[in-house]
């Protein structure tokens, strides 16, 4: 039987800090947003940017699922988060892309969406991945991806963070013209326009300090 203290451990939090079940938590709760987040953009054939942009068009292209192409196409960043944010963030950001990517591929088994307007799969399906990754990003954990590698080319060369991911995700929306028509190009864009909105409205390191 695990000490007295050990158990109290796991539940012990404050204001400033988090406790295991915190953590545990926070990133199936992430998870399940961004998954379900997914599931919706998905449906109405929908794109965004990031790695998940990448995994979508590669999706539609070659019909391979959404999930297993997710998993993968994280596996090198992995490298620069340990890096970067250290172990325990990297541990963090794999559990909650293992969880996600594994959530994308179970969700539609139980949840059927057959017609779904594409603008509000996008409405809706930006908020929730977005809300996801708010949860995420509270708990020191993320869905992996260009994020990770803009801070790193922030540090290595001082290019602005935020510059390099928008590069990153103009690329992934110009490849998409050729599996997208312009107005499911559109309704993406507004997708992602309400993740970020969301991001940026919510996350902020004065509002909310533990860690």
């Amino acid at each position: 039987m695990p000490p007295r203290n050990a158990l109290a451990a796991l539940w012990a939090s404050s204001s400033e800090r988090h406790s295991v079940l915190d953590d545990a938590q926070g990133l199936a709760a992430g998870s399940m947003l961004a998954s379900l987040g997914v599931l919706l953009l998905s449906t109405g054939g929908l794109l965004t940017g990031g790695t998940a942009g990448i995994a979508f068009l590669l999706h539609y292209a070659t019909g391979i699922a959404f999930g297993v192409i997710f998993f993968l196409i994280n596996l090198p960043f992995y490298y620069l988060a340990l890096k970067r944010f250290g172990l325990t963030f990297t541990l963090k950001t794999f559990a909650a892309v293992t969880l996600t990517s594994l959530l994308t591929e179970a969700l539609p088994r139980y949840i059927a969406l057959s017609d779904i307007d594409p603008l509000i799969a996008a409405l809706f399906g930006g908020l929730l991945v977005g809300t996801g990754m708010l949860a995420l990003f509270r708990h020191q954990a993320s869905l992996g991806g260009f994020g990770i590698l803009a801070l790193f080319l922030q540090d290595r060369f001082g290019w602005r963070a935020g510059l390099v991911q928008l590069g990153f995700d103009a690329v992934v929306l110009a490849f998409s013209f050729f599996v997208a028509s312009p107005v499911i190009i559109a309704c993406s864009v507004a997708g992602a326009v309400v993740l970020n909105i969301t991001l940026a409205f919510n996350h902020r390191r004065d509002r909310y300090i533990a860690r």
